[in-house]
């Protein structure tokens, strides 16, 4: 029995772990309970038995192990740290209780296992139950299958992952135990009802007997799709909702919500991949290519029976897919074809994406076999080709499919169409973006007006598809000149169409589109139509905006309705729609001269050929009124030039005529249906003039009016082509001049960039230097839009001329294209293919580089060249690479079909010759220019082999491939790279260098994508092993790509991926991902990708602001408005674009110079502000760094570009350090004139300055410096402050000068600190220098020190942060620095501190080494300044506290909130109300100097003034927190505006920051006709939430939380005193009637509400008028309803009803019987208890004592409303014996004691000692001893006696407002003025008040937290303060200093000096009196 007591004694956690299974027993029932008894689910108890649950569970015990099991389950279901056993607990399950015969042991084990999975931990015990599938007790493994099959059951398939159960089904399947085949059949049942057939496949190599009786299972399932019965925590709010739908009767939405479930699984997924390409019989590839057909066959069937399995591991299938494609293109044996089709489909149903990379090769060889007319082949092949496209995108082989379409067989065209059809049907609009439906659009249009009837059918069934899943709106404009018929024929056939993904895409679509569809119908007949032409002209056509054009009226010229983007029509068929409208047949010379004279004058036409030039000149004058008057239909205008060019035609010699002559041809261009063939007729004597001096004008007027007319391209080739076939090179440069300038009005689509190509260089061999200059002026116009690929054809011209072209290109480098002005309504092309295509930002440049002309290289890849290139002597190889260079480089551009290049070419890729890697390398960079985004198609057969070369281990080899990777995702964007698992599988493979190079290229790529393919995360788990890896390198290119995954992915996603993970790693990667998830950018808004870009060929439409505001500051003349739907497209919106920086366009055509007249700083509305927003979301990095880094350069680039003008920005992001430093004297010269700008984009210019900061040039450095000096001067003047934000990413690099080498470059450094302050708040600059002390720069570290101490010179000690004692420690540790320069700084910052704060330093900074110490106090003896300084330097110390309330004007003023400058202050303070300048402690000595000086000339009325200036000091002394400032005595002055004054207020009240707010409440309680505003409802919150904060434990572990404390503390006393009398009494009774019945509520609450109540008793007598007593009486009757006097007894503390009866009795005593009058609100009086109450009391105190009350009540003074009743005594005694009990307040409440004993001298103590033990007693009556003996000893000098501990603490609390609350029993009685009240409280306060107090309490003891004066300019100094106050007292007999002395200079003063102080004073002030009566 002994063991037995011995264990009994353990606690419950030792017990569980006892060898004695009794003990064990015991400790497990006794967790039980517990464990039951724990509500809170956080409670710490629940991590005490951690470690142990794992031993409840494997207890070797059977019996033990039940209650142990028991337990554990408790515990996992309520503990929330339960989730951190799962791995241990459930192994243990498996492994000790599933082997267990107790089958209860087995349920809880499952229960236990199930209630993991509740709380979140599926994936851990499912694996730990997969595991126990492997056990060898079969007991073991059927209780694994029957848990996963219950939590199946009950979670779900989406809780629980199948693929692991399904996986390891066929083995459970085989076992020899029956059992656990039986589990294993109800686990399929099970599985096969949540994801039904697809279940099948991996099951069909299972026993067919078992597969037969699984069948007969699956048969008898429900059909309706399952749902989870069990929920996860998360969930269990959904579980709630299922009920109550079941209950309602119905799961109508529940079926809803999970319908999706069922087929979210795919068959697919569940497969386990075969590898077949080694099992591909050794002789395939002869076999193949043998003769016989049967051998073929053969080797054909082997493969068709490999690819028959339905997954298929990836692999390099590459050859096979060569051989099966030569069998489909060239095998004569039908048979043989259909067999290697089936074989393809095989294959790309099995490798699904993976098979992607072959698609190109084989679809146009599938396509063009459909020439085969047998059933089965055709079926064959489009099953294949079907498949195929599954495995790609349309994207992909798009090209390939359009080059077929041209094909002249009629079947191929057919089965071509049917094919897009069905692929269509795979799409969704977002997919077949309008890039891609146009040229498919193109290509069928013609096929349904084809000859065989077949091909249109198809052609209709493609076009209707397409209309299905776009919508009619995408579709439309390129269906333009299709006549009705045809219209109703596609869209009968999108009627009958089902799409793959369900109806919804097209649907939406056609029911928005029906109705404007009649409309466009019209619109395009009328296009067509001959004679309402005029309708279609000034029309953006049949554009996507015909509609809106149509209501409107046709639009101005000058902002036409669709700018950049209108059009959408196909290239093609566009301009097949022009030449249809334009082209008219030639007239013969009759014919012309018939029409011409039905509308010309007679005379007119006679008078054409006169001799006399006179003639001619009338003639045509009138011709031209004509041709005015004519309208557009009458105007014959092929007939009119004709007779223009009749003789003398072109060769006229008088140049006025001539001029006429050109004038109206161009009118008659603008106003008539001018044709080509009208054009043809004047363009020629056009060209020839163009080059006239008088006449050259009007003839490219003329020209740019057909150019118009006639479009551009057209115009454009015949212009050149004329120019250039004749001699005259004036006419020719003046041509290309002419041209460059229309481009620039026309913008460039449909121009025949070959054709001018020939012409231009031709020009530039010309001799003629203008014809050159021209030419080269031409090519720089056409850069804009073509962008660099234009200089490739120039690269064969000589030199000189090359570097001009260079010269030219790189004036335009960075100019966006103008947008067109002209020719816009009739045809643009121009940027359509953006369309909504959000995927592809990079399509802009694509229109212009298809018009680069390209060869088709194919026919010189030749086998021979290919087999060179594969070819075993590694010279040959090379030749082979030689040539294909050579072919590249000649053809230029070239076509997407390089034939068998890419095989050959990535075969080179692992050459064992590096050399050879590295030509391919370049070779593919190459391909990449020359083929341009068309090198798409071969990412996944070319690109990935790129990156696998990422790999080698040669650093050059490496570099090329990376160069060669970027040359092709500039090409074609990220998207086909980051698609399918390729990339995936490249991050897998262990390479260390391939792994680094990818990661980077990725972290490099990932951030300016706007989206990525979801194949993005295949990537995780591998980025995931690369932050564990063993190369250090491959860690931190991982840690930098993390945030950019994150980006796309979101952290839910990363984070769940690393479920698979160790937990040790799991651990590792979860912390890095927080990291990672706090430095995660935003995504790039849509306008960054095309800003970035300047070759943006053809969509100048991007550059275009979509903000009003934004357009109006520049001066944009001629843009037209973008188009909305393109704006949306591209993210425009003016915040997304002003952060990420979109380039705003000066004036369209502005010449270099000119440029730079207008503003350099763009005033962008809230600019600024957004870009803070971004810093803080994160969305941009922090300007944070040690050496700039590229992305912070380029981030403020583009953040510049919005706000900065274009020409300075290139100045300030050059190479060169001059281009700086002419900035940099730009910005200087617009300082003055862009104040706004300047404040606007201070933000940029600071962080850009800091930039300069890193360059090593010193004359930029200078000059910045310069510039920084004027900024903040000015800054200053304009009462700006800097932000958080602007300082943070400024200052710290500003600190960083200050150590320079160079002297006057610190010194200009220390100008700019100092300046800085004055829009800057000393205090916050403080901590910045304090970080540069800690510089290894040594020059750093002094100077910093040095400016410390002149910051604390300036402004006191407040400017030390966080607080002075830490700030002098690390001051002080320098004093011992190796440095000498060093030392002195930090002895002589100190020295500084002792002047201002006299020898409190010692204690401030801490223990010093013994040297340090000496060297200080030798350098303090020597220091000249005594500390009889400090009151003068205690001065200035104050501002800095005043800041927030002057700033309170300038807040509304200046945006965001800042700290206003103590300087500029205490300035504006003084200038304003000289009364109110220095607001110091102590500083009445000033002011009553400057009251004497100013005799009374200025103010009127003196009381007034003393009040206002008295009041004033008080403040100070109020506020316990330097921030925490009353709002100021001109506060209303500043305010006029009271709206906005309260607005104000209100919103700091809101703020986060709970000084901000405990400050603003203080404000509003200050202005006494606001605080009466405050209703109950709203006091009663306002107390309850401010004594909520009191109590909340939370506060302590603030930096700051007792000075949060005791401003709470003081709030309240300002809400108590200031708010409506009524209003305040009825909330607190309400409150505390709340808090008594709240069960939750905490004593301590109830007791503060007491105490407030207290407070406001003492109150009474002086407010008793103003309240409303009739509902304060209600409010006391509803308490005593609530709470009867039996209930109240009841109560734990008595408080409550002596709270109650001492306010009744109060009010009694001030009443009398009246108060009896005032019970009219209660409705049945008779039974409130409340008027029995009042009437005993009255006749109580009629008894006693009369009116004997009245005197002491008068002022408040008392601290008790003496003798007033037993209770109250009795209360407060308590409370004094509280204090004295506490350790903190232990002489407080002895002072109280001793004051309470002096005033009653009959009062009892004894009941309050009898029940404190003998050490308590004595000690209570020694301290009052003590306390006598010090009294009597100082009363006996009456000049100076001191505070006694009670009135340091009361110095807070005296209220100032009131002058007859003050109790201050002085003696001297002076009648009745105010100024010796007030003169008073001034000595109280200072402690020099000699008669003894009897001060009510102070509020800190009313609110019973502890509290100390705040005498000090630092609260943190105030413990040590006190301390020495005491000490000082005792050490100078008695003699008490003044609290303000000790605190500035910890001297002694001797009793004399005080006294004469004290002399000084009154007779001061009796001057005062005297002068002012």
């Amino acid at each position: 029995m002994g063991d037995d007591s011995e264990w009994m004694k353990l606690p419950v956690d030792q017990k569980c772990e006892h060898k004695l299974w009794k003990a064990r027993l015991s400790g497990y029932e006794e967790a039980l309970k517990i464990f039951q008894k724990i509500k809170d689910e956080k409670s710490p108890e629940w991590s005490k038995f951690l470690g142990l649950i794992k031993k409840f569970v494997t207890d070797s015990n059977a019996v033990v192990q039940l209650k142990g099991l028991e337990a554990a389950l408790v515990y996992v279901e309520n503990a929330h740290v339960a989730g951190k056993t799962t791995g241990e607990v459930v192994s243990g399950v498996v492994s000790k209780v599933f082997n267990q015969p107790k089958a209860k042991a087995k349920e809880l084990g499952i229960e236990i296992c199930l209630m993991y999975i509740e709380i979140e931990k599926g994936e851990a015990v499912q694996e730990e139950l997969l595991k126990g599938l492997d056990n060898k007790n079969p007991k073991i493994v059927v209780a694994c299958i029957e848990t996963l099959r219950k939590a199946l059951s009950e979670f779900g398939s989406k809780i629980i992952l199948l693929k692991p159960i399904i996986k390891v089904l066929p083995k459970l399947f085989e076992s020899r135990e029956k059992a656990v085949r039986d589990e294993a059949k109800l686990i399929a049942v099970e599985i096969y009802r949540w994801i039904r057939d697809a279940l099948r496949p991996p099951l069909q190599n299972i026993n067919s007997v078992q597969l037969k009786e699984l069948e007969e299972e699956w048969v008898k399932l429900p059909t309706g799709a399952p749902k989870p019965s069990r929920f996860l925590r998360s969930q269990q709010e959904l579980e709630a909702k299922l009920e109550q739908q079941q209950s309602a009767g119905g799961d109508a939405e529940g079926g809803g919500d999970d319908g999706d479930e069922v087929p979210q699984i795919d068959a697919y997924e569940l497969l386990e991949a075969v590898e077949i390409l080694s099992k591909l019989p050794k002789d395939f590839y002869d076999k193949i290519e043998a003769k016989k057909w049967q051998e073929r066959k053969e080797a054909l069937e082997a493969v068709e029976v490999l690819v028959k399995n339905p997954k298929l591991e990836a692999g390099d299938y590459a050859d096979l897919v060569k051989a099966l494609k030569k069998v489909v293109g060239k095998d004569t044996n039908v048979m043989l074809v259909a067999l290697a089709a089936k074989c393809l489909t095989g294959l790309a149903v099995g490798l699904r994406k993976k098979f992607g990379q072959y698609a190109g090769h084989v679809v146009p060889t599938i396509l063009e076999k459909f020439k085969e007319k047998k059933p089965q082949v055709v079926q064959a092949l489009q099953e294949a080709i079907d498949a195929i496209f599954l495995t790609t995108t349309l994207q992909n082989i798009s090209e390939d499919v359009l080059a077929v379409m041209d094909n002249k067989n009629p079947t191929i065209k057919q089965q071509t169409s049917l094919f897009i059809a069905r692929s269509f049907r795979h799409c969704t609009a977002s997919t077949l973006p309008k890039s891609l439906l146009k040229p498919f659009c193109a290509a069928l249009l013609k096929h349904i007006n084809d000859s065989a009837p077949e091909v249109r059918d198809a052609a209709f069934e493609a076009l209707g598809t397409a209309l299905k899943v776009v919508g009619e709106k995408a579709v439309n404009p390129f269906l333009a000149d299709v006549d009705k018929l045809k219209l109703d024929k596609i869209k009968e056939c999108s009627e009958k169409v089902e799409l793959v993904h369900g109806k919804k895409a097209g649907l939406a679509a056609d029911k928005k589109e029906f109705k404007p569809a009649p409309g466009r119908t019209a619109a395009s007949g009328a296009a067509g139509d001959k004679d309402t032409k005029d309708i279609s002209a000034p029309k953006p056509g049949p554009s996507k905006k015909a509609p809106a054009t149509k209501a409107g009226g046709p639009p101005k010229k000058g902002k036409p309705a669709a700018s950049g983007g209108a059009g959408g029509t196909g290239t093609k068929n566009k301009k097949g729609l022009e030449t249809k409208e334009i082209v008219e047949p030639e007239l013969s010379i009759e014919v012309c001269e018939e029409k011409a004279s039905a509308v010309l004058p007679a005379t007119c036409i006679q008078l054409l050929d006169s001799s006399n030039w006179k003639e001619r000149l009338a003639c045509m004058e009138e011709f031209q009124k004509a041709v005015e008057l004519m309208d557009r239909t009458e105007m014959p205008c092929q007939a009119l030039v004709r007779m223009l060019a009749k003789k003398p035609g072109w060769k006229e010699t008088n140049f006025q005529v001539m001029q006429m002559k050109l004038h109206i041809v161009a009118l008659i261009a603008q106003k008539g249906n001018f044709s080509k063939t009208s054009a043809q007729i004047v363009l020629d004597g056009l060209v020839d003039k163009i080059g006239d001096v008088k006449c050259g004008n009007n003839a490219k007027e003329a020209m740019t009016a057909i150019a118009e007319a006639c479009m551009l391209p057209w115009t454009a080739e015949q212009v050149m082509s004329m120019a250039f076939s004749q001699k005259n090179p004036k006419n020719q440069s003046e041509t290309l001049n002419w041209l460059s300038n229309a481009i620039k009005e026309f913008g460039f689509s449909g121009l025949n960039v070959k054709a001018f190509i020939s012409n231009v260089k031709t020009a530039l061999a010309a001799t003629n230097p203008a014809v050159r200059t021209s030419a080269i002026t031409l090519l720089g116009v056409m850069y804009l839009y073509v962008g660099p690929s234009l200089r490739m054809f120039f690269e064969d011209e000589k030199p000189a001329l090359l570097s001009q072209i260079d010269a030219e290109f790189e004036k335009m480098q960075g100019q966006s294209p103008p947008a067109p002005t002209r020719g816009i309504s009739k045809h643009s092309i121009s940027g359509t293919d953006e369309g909504e295509d959000g995927d592809e930002p990079d399509e802009g440049g694509n229109d212009v580089v298809d018009l680069l002309p390209r060869t088709e290289i194919s026919d010189k890849i030749t086998s021979e060249l290919v087999s060179k290139i594969g070819d075993k002597n590694w010279k040959i190889r090379k030749e082979g690479l030689d040539e294909v260079a050579g072919i590249i480089n000649e053809a230029k551009f070239i076509q997407p079909n390089i034939g068998e290049l890419p095989t050959a070419l990535k075969g080179r890729l692992n050459d064992s010759n590096k050399i050879l890697v590295q030509q391919t390398l370049n070779i593919l960079q190459q391909l990449a220019v020359a083929m341009g985004p068309n090198i798409k198609q071969h990412v996944k057969n070319l690109g990935i082999p790129i990156i696998t070369v990422l790999g080698d281990s040669k650093n050059n080899v490496r570099a090329a491939a990376l160069a060669t990777v970027n040359a092709w995702a500039e090409q074609t964007g990220m998207k086909e790279w980051l698609e399918g698992e390729d990339l995936s599988e490249e991050l897998k493979k262990e390479n260390p260098f391939l792994r680094q190079e990818l990661l980077g290229w990725l972290a490099e790529k990932l951030p300016s994508l706007r989206s990525t393919p979801t194949d993005l995360i295949l990537c995780v788990p591998h980025l995931y092993s690369c932050l564990e890896d063993r190369n250090g390198d491959v860690r931190k290119k991982a840690q930098d790509a993390l945030p950019f995954f994150m980006m796309h992915l979101g952290y839910e996603k990363m984070a769940k991926a690393t479920g698979k993970l160790k937990p040790t790693s799991k651990d590792q990667v979860l912390a890095m991902l927080e990291k990672a998830k706090a430095n995660m950018p935003a995504k790039p808004a849509a306008s960054a990708k095309a800003a970035s870009k300047p070759m943006g060929g053809s969509a100048p439409a991007k550059f275009q602001p979509a903000s009003a505001p934004v357009e109006d500051s520049v001066s944009s003349t001629v843009e037209p408005k973008p188009d909305p739907k393109k704006a949306k497209a591209l993210g425009v919106s003016s915040k997304a674009k002003s952060a990420q920086g979109k380039k705003v366009p000066s004036k369209t055509s502005l010449k270099e110079d000119e440029d730079k007249s207008g503003p350099i700083f763009i005033v962008i509305p809230n600019g600024k502000e957004q870009r803070m927003k971004d810093e803080k979301g994160l969305k941009v990095l922090k300007w944070n760094f040690t050496t700039p880094r590229d992305e912070y350069i380029e981030q403020l680039k583009t953040q510049m570009s919005s706000c900065v003008a274009k020409w300075l920005q290139d100045e300030m992001f050059h190479s060169d350090f001059q281009h700086h430093n002419k900035a940099l004297a730009v910005m200087v010269d617009h300082l003055e004139s862009e104040k706004e700008g300047v404040i606007g984009c201070l933000d940029l210019i600071l962080k850009w300055l800091t930039l300069r900061f890193f360059d090593t040039n010193t004359s930029v450095l200078m000059k910045a410096l310069e510039y920084l000096k004027l900024l903040f001067t000015l800054l200053s003047e304009e009462e700006y402050h800097l932000t958080e934000n602007e300082a943070s990413s400024f200052i710290p690099y500003l600190i960083l000068k200050v150590g320079e080498p160079k002297d006057v470059i610190r010194k200009d450094v220390r100008a700019i600190l100092n300046r800085m302050c004055l829009v800057y708040p000393a205090s916050k600059m403080f901590p910045f220098i304090m970080e540069g002390t800690k510089s290894k720069n040594s020059k750093q570290r002094a100077e910093c020190l040095e400016e410390l101490g002149c910051l604390v010179e300036s402004y006191g000690m407040n400017v030390c942060q966080p607080t002075p004692g830490k700030a002098l420690k690390e001051i002080a540790i320098h004093i011992g620095d190796r440095d000498n320069a060093v030392r002195n700084a930090a002895l002589n910052t100190i020295v500084t501190v002792y002047n201002v704060h006299g020898d409190q330093v010692f204690k401030l900074i801490g223990t010093l080494s013994e040297k340090d110490m000496s060297m200080l106090e030798e350098r303090i003896k020597r220091s000249a300044k005594r500390p009889s300084a400090a009151p003068i330097k205690q001065v200035e110390e104050r501002p800095q506290r005043t800041q927030s309330i002057n700033s309170n004007a300038n807040m509304l003023r200046k945006g965001p909130a800042e700290d206003m400058s103590s300087k500029l202050n205490q300035a504006r303070s003084m200038s304003g109300h000289p009364e109110a300048a220095q607001m110091v402690r102590r500083e009445f000595q000033l002011d009553l100097d400057e009251i004497e000086n100013d005799n009374g000339t200025v103010r009127c009325e003196m009381p007034e003034l003393v009040q206002h200036k008295l009041d004033d000091i008080f403040e100070p002394v109020l506020i316990p927190e330097p921030k925490i400032r009353a709002v100021s005595p001109h506060f209303d002055d500043m305010h006029s505006n009271t709206a906005s004054t309260i607005n104000f207020i209100i919103s700091q009240v809101a703020s986060g920051d709970i000084n901000t707010s405990i400050q603003a409440l203080t404000q509003l309680f200050q202005i006494e006709s606001l605080a009466r505003e405050a209703s109950t409802g709203v006091l009663k919150d306002l107390m309850h939430g401010l004594i909520t904060l009191m109590l909340d434990s939370r506060i302590e572990d603030l930096e700051e939380g007792q000075q949060v404390i005791r401003s709470v503390n003081l709030l309240v006393v300002k809400v108590l005193e200031k708010s409506d009398q009524t209003n305040i009494l009825s909330a607190l009774l309400v409150l505390l009637q709340d808090s008594l019945l709240a069960t939750a509520s905490s004593p301590k609450f109830s007791e503060l509400v007491m105490k407030c109540l207290w407070r406001m008793v003492r109150l009474l007598p002086d407010t008793i008028n103003s309240i409303n007593l009739d509902r304060i009486l209600l409010d006391i009757h509803i308490f005593m309803k609530v709470f009867p006097k039996e209930k109240l007894k009841q109560c734990k503390s008595e408080f409550p009803i002596r709270t109650l009866k001492t306010l009744l009795h109060t009010l009694c005593k001030l009443k009398g019987p009246k108060i009896l009058d005032h019970l009219t609100m209660i409705d049945n009086k008779n039974e409130s208890e409340l008027e029995a109450h009042l009437c005993r009391m009255m006749k109580h105190s009629m008894d006693q004592t009369g009116s004997k009350s009245d005197k002491e009540t008068e002022k408040g003074a008392s601290r008790i409303d003496e003798k007033s009743s037993k209770a109250k005594v009795n209360d407060f005694l308590a409370e004094i014996f509280k204090k004295i009990g506490s350790k903190e307040n232990t002489k407080e409440g002895l002072a109280e004691l001793y004051e309470y004993k002096k005033k009653y001298s009959d009062a009892d103590i004894e009941p309050f000692l009898k029940n404190s033990s003998q050490f308590f007693q004595s000690y209570v009556e020694r301290g009052l001893r003590v306390i006598e003996m010090e009294r009597e000893g100082k009363g006996r000098i009456p000049s100076s006696t001191g505070i006694s501990p009670q009135t340091e603490v009361t110095c807070m609390s005296a209220p100032t407002s009131t002058v007859s609350s003050i109790g201050n029993t002085n003696g001297e009685e002076v009648g009745p003025s105010v100024y010796l009240e007030r003169l008073k409280i001034l000595r109280q306060r200072c402690g020099l008040d000699n008669t003894k107090q009897d001060d009510r309490p102070p509020l800190t003891s009313l609110l019973s937290k502890p509290a100390v004066p705040t005498v000090a300019s630092s609260t943190d100094m105030l413990h040590s303060k006190l301390s020495q106050l005491r000490e000082s007292r005792e050490q100078h007999q008695h003699l008490d200093l003044d609290s303000h002395q000790t605190h500035s200079s910890g001297t002694t003063t001797t009793s004399s000096s005080s006294t004469a102080n004290i002399d000084d004073l009154k007779k001061r002030l009796e001057r005062i009196k005297s002068s002012r009566k």
